[in-house]
Formats: structure tokens, C-alpha cells, sequence
């Protein structure tokens, strides 16, 4: 039975990864980029940067030309290249339609190169140039998901991950944030301040930041001998200091869960990103009204610092799977504050999350979380992305159990560090925990846009309780429904497996049932009408 079994798995496995593949396309898939060095010049004139870019990288098959993915000019914003070189000697290109061609620089499959590019221009996205809320300059990359390109010539795709390394050359009152580690900070003979941080750990285009304002920068302590700092405007130093310090607390029960804490450094700074929180590796960006001296930011926090395991280190290999990502984060978040805070606030947070689940399903309907079809990627954050994937994670903890659930995730973590997996890795790894396949369970709730709708009848019986479920959704679905029966003599919980389109059973009890509830414990994703027949 367990050769059968393991032979069941890897057939399963094998389906579930092949329908997981989406092409990357070719220009992305062509190179793979070893690592970026990047030197970028601010002024406080006009929002003018200059920049010189050395990518190396590798050919991962052969091809005649070589493409970077950089804003082209429009309007006045968008990027000129000044020079290009490959391999030190100055070739031919086309920059146009935000595409960089070098047509003649390509070469045999794992072959090598340098390029250097250099540049100028005005970001009309990406790196965002303004003021912030007390009307200081400032600037704060916010490249998700793929807006990098704006601002820096690289390949913007998230399969595809590299060092990085930025030197920033800015006026002498500004201080710089950055991935990785500070390898220097001074100034030059003008009195300009030269920063330069390097991230050694391969990461995608999509964190790949830069912070620039004249911070407040506060040490929250060290958790594994990581240094957690805070950046803040200082207007909001103590307060700023007091509510990213708690990053401190937090760091310790992810390391417990997951594995060791991927990068260097984590640093929460107060920032200009259009989004509530933007994960970057190692420097997380949060928007500027986060700070308030109460704490009230603490889930933004433990999101965000859930995406530096999923996200950053694991990475999704495509936008389609982003679920890995945003789910992950999601669902960690409701996993802390269990912890934290208690289970009954656990299922408070899961029923809310459900409701957005069912209202946005209502909006899209047919939408699974594996979306292949949609090209503009700011639409995949969405309650599919979040919710609904952290739901599935929700359920999929509660099939296998907490032993499995936690070392599988913990597992999927480590065989996946520093690299990109799909949802057909996923699965094959929580497969191995568990000891049973999964590609129904993961098909039904990931790559079908359909959850249960219910209508439920129920009956008090001479000796109990008779129920009939009735499944009204488009695709057949299986799952257990647990209900809780209540009456003069108490609650009774019981389990039904839900395996057809219409399932009838019947309870003994020791007395009248005068109510039914559905899910008592919060533990399906779906919805249901329950009706009693007299």
C-alpha cells in the first residue's frame, strides 16, 4: 500500500505541476541575471536621476539578441540611455516600446556577460519623487509588480532573481535605505553623501528598493542576531520608534514557524508606497499614515514580515501563482493572531476575510486564484490573491493537521529558500507531510473559481435530527461540513463528508433539536441558507 500510494502521489503531483505551468515569456526566460550593481544620482533641482547599471548575467539558451525590460520616453518621463556595453565594449541597441534589444550580444547557452548601461531620465512611476505628509522631499522605490523598469534597466519578471547592490549619490542631508547590508556611508569632496548597501541573497526585481528622506532611524534590538531598525520621519520619532519596535516581538514566532529569517537586516521604514505595505527584501516600505504610537498597524507588520519567507525567499515563478505570496501572508497573519490574541479573535478575522472571498466572487465570478488569463497584474490583488488563498491554507491545515500543516510549510520553505516554486511545488510538499494526495482538494479550491453554496433542510425527527445538503454551485466540490445541533438538552457537533450533489443523513439524539449551525467553528469557505421543515 505505501509503494501504491507514493506512486498515486507522484502521478498526482505530475498532473497538478504541468496544468501550473504558464510560459514566461521568451524574453524573460532567454537570460538569467546573476546579479545587478546599480548607481543611481538624486538632486534636490528637479526629479532628473542618472544611473549606470551593471548587470551580469547568463545566457540560459542561446540566442542572438538580449532584452532588458526599461521605460522608453513618453511625455517626459520614461528613461535615455547615454552608453551600452557588453563585455566592456560599446555595441549597437534599440530602445524602444520600454524594451532595451542588444542584437547582437547574445551567445551559446550559460555563457556570460556584463552589460553597463547608462542612463537619465525622469520616473513616471517606480521611484516615486515627492514630498511626504510634513512637505519634505523624499524618495521611495515601489517597483510591485512589475514597475521596476521605470526607474532601473533590468529583467522584470519574478522568476527571475539576482543580487543587488546600490550606491546612491544624494544631497549630504538625506538618509539612504536599501536591501542588504550598508557597505559604506560618506561624503565626497563636494559634500555629497555616497551610500552603498549590497543584497547578496538572490531576490526579485519587484523588492529590489530604495528609500531616500531625511529619517529618524531607531535600533529595535537584534532577534538571532538580525538588527531590527525603525525609519521614520522624525516629526513622528517616538511614536514611528514605538510602532515598528514591535517588529522586534514578531520576528521570533515567524523564525519558530518557518526557519531561519532570510536576509540580513529588517528594517521597517515609514514611506511614500501606494500600498498599504510593500514587502521589500529586507527594508519593509509602509505607507506614511501607518504610525500612530497605539500599535494599530500590528497585522500590516506581521504581513508584511510573513512576505519576507513567502514572497521574497520563495517566490512565485509567475504572477498567476501570486496566491503563494499574498495568501501566505494572509493566512500568517491569521495564524499569529490565534496565537496572539486568541482563537475566537482568529475566527473573527477568518469570517471577515470569508466575506470579502464571497463578495468579490460575487463581483467576478468566474475567477480562480490561479488567474492565467489577466495581464494587468495590479488586478491580481485581489481577495482571490489574499482571502480566498488564505482560506485554502485555513482548510488545507485543518484536512491534514497541525503536525503536517506547520512542517510541511516549514519544509516547502526550506527546499524552496532563495528560489521560485509554483503551486504544483507546494502541493507535492504538503503531499509528503501529509501521506495522502491532494490534487482534488487543491484543484477544487485553487484552479476552479467556485466555493460551496448551500441549501440545507433540516428536520427534528422522534429520535433526532434529519438533514438534507444540497449543493447549488456550478462545480461538484468535496469537503467536510461540520454543524452543531442544539436544543433543551445541548449542542451536539457532528461532521458530514460532503462527496454528491445532494446528501441526506440522520442523527440520534438524546433530545429535540430546535436549531442547526453551519460551520460553528469557522471552518469552510462557502456559503448556505438553512431552512428547518416542519
Amino acid at each position: 500500500m505505501r509503494n501504491l500510494l507514493a506512486i498515486l502521489l507522484l502521478l498526482a503531483t505530475f498532473t497538478c505541476k504541468a496544468s501550473d505551468v504558464s510560459p514566461i515569456p521568451e524574453r524573460h526566460r532567454q537570460i538569467n541575471v546573476l546579479s545587478y550593481d546599480f548607481t543611481i544620482d538624486l538632486n534636490d533641482v528637479n526629479d532628473e536621476i542618472r544611473g549606470t547599471a551593471k548587470i551580469l548575467l547568463q545566457l540560459a539558451e542561446a540566442t542572438d539578441s538580449i532584452r532588458f525590460d526599461l521605460k522608453s520616453v513618453n511625455n517626459g518621463k520614461g528613461m535615455t540611455i547615454l552608453g551600452l556595453k557588453a563585455g566592456g565594449k560599446p555595441v549597437p541597441f534599440l530602445h524602444r516600446n520600454d524594451l532595451i534589444t542588444l542584437s547582437s550580444a547574445g551567445g551559446k547557452k550559460n555563457d556570460t556577460t556584463l552589460i553597463e548601461i547608462t542612463y537619465k531620465g525622469v520616473p513616471g512611476d517606480g521611484l516615486i519623487i515627492s514630498k511626504n505628509k510634513y512637505g519634505h522631499r523624499c524618495f521611495f522605490a515601489d517597483n510591485w509588480p512589475n514597475r521596476a523598469r521605470n526607474w532601473i534597466p533590468c529583467n522584470d519578471h519574478p522568476s527571475d532573481k539576482a543580487t543587488v547592490s546600490f550606491q546612491v549619490n544624494a544631497p549630504a542631508d538625506y538618509s539612504v535605505i536599501a536591501n542588504g547590508e550598508l557597505v559604506s556611508d560618506e561624503k565626497d569632496s563636494s559634500g555629497r553623501r555616497i551610500t552603498r548597501w549590497q543584497e547578496k541573497n538572490e531576490i526579485p526585481t519587484k523588492v529590489m528598493v530604495i528609500g531616500v528622506a531625511d529619517f529618524a532611524v531607531g535600533d529595535a534590538g537584534r532577534v538571532d542576531d538580525i538588527p531590527v531598525s525603525s525609519w521614520v520621519y522624525p516629526e513622528e520619532r517616538d511614536n514611528g520608534f514605538y510602532d515598528y519596535g514591535q517588529a522586534a516581538l514578531i520576528l521570533p514566532w515567524f523564525i519558530g514557524k518557518l526557519g531561519p529569517y532570510p536576509f540580513t537586516k529588517l528594517a521597517n521604514v515609514q514611506s511614500k508606497t501606494i500600498f498599504g505595505g510593500m514587502e521589500n527584501a529586507g527594508c519593509i516600505f509602509y505607507h506614511e499614515q501607518s504610525v500612530d504610537g497605539k500599535r494599530t498597524s500590528e497585522n500590516l507588520l506581521v504581513h508584511e514580515i510573513a512576505h519576507q519567507w513567502f514572497g521574497n525567499s520563495v517566490t512565485e515563478r509567475d504572477w498567476a501563482h501570486l496566491w503563494l505570496s499574498e495568501g501566505f501572508a494572509t493566512y500568517l497573519t491569521d495564524a499569529w493572531v490565534e496565537m496572539q490574541h486568541g482563537q475566537q479573535a482568529a475566527r473573527t478575522l477568518l469570517a471577515k476575510q470569508r466575506a470579502e472571498v464571497i463578495d468579490f466572487h460575487q463581483q467576478q465570478p468566474g475567477r480562480p486564484v490561479i488567474d492565467s488569463m489577466e495581464t494587468n497584474y495590479l488586478k491580481l490583488l485581489n481577495a482571490n490573491s489574499y482571502q480566498k488563498g488564505g482560506w485554502v491554507l485555513h482548510m488545507l491545515r485543518l484536512k491534514i493537521g497541525e503536525k503536517a500543516f506547520w512542517e510541511g510549510i516549514a519544509d516547502y520553505y526550506q527546499r524552496y529558500r532563495g528560489k521560485n516554486a509554483g503551486t504544483g511545488d507546494l502541493q507535492k510538499v504538503m503531499e509528503n507531510h501529509a501521506g495522502i494526495a491532494l490534487g482534488d482538494f487543491f484543484d477544487q479550491w485553487l484552479r476552479q473559481p467556485d466555493f460551496p453554496n448551500l441549501e440545507v433542510r433540516w428536520k427534528s425527527t422522534p429520535g433526532g435530527l434529519s438533514i438534507t445538503v444540497h449543493q447549488l454551485q456550478n462545480t461538484l466540490m468535496k469537503f467536510p461540513l461540520r454543524i452543531a445541533i442544539s436544543g433543551a438538552g445541548g449542542t451536539t457537533h457532528v461532521n458530514i463528508p460532503i462527496d454528491s450533489r445532494k446528501v441526506d443523513e440522520e442523527f440520534r439524539l438524546p433530545y429535540i433539536p430546535t436549531s442547526v449551525t453551519i460551520d460553528p467553528d469557522t471552518e469552510l469557505l462557502g456559503v448556505w441558507k438553512t431552512t428547518p421543515v416542519k
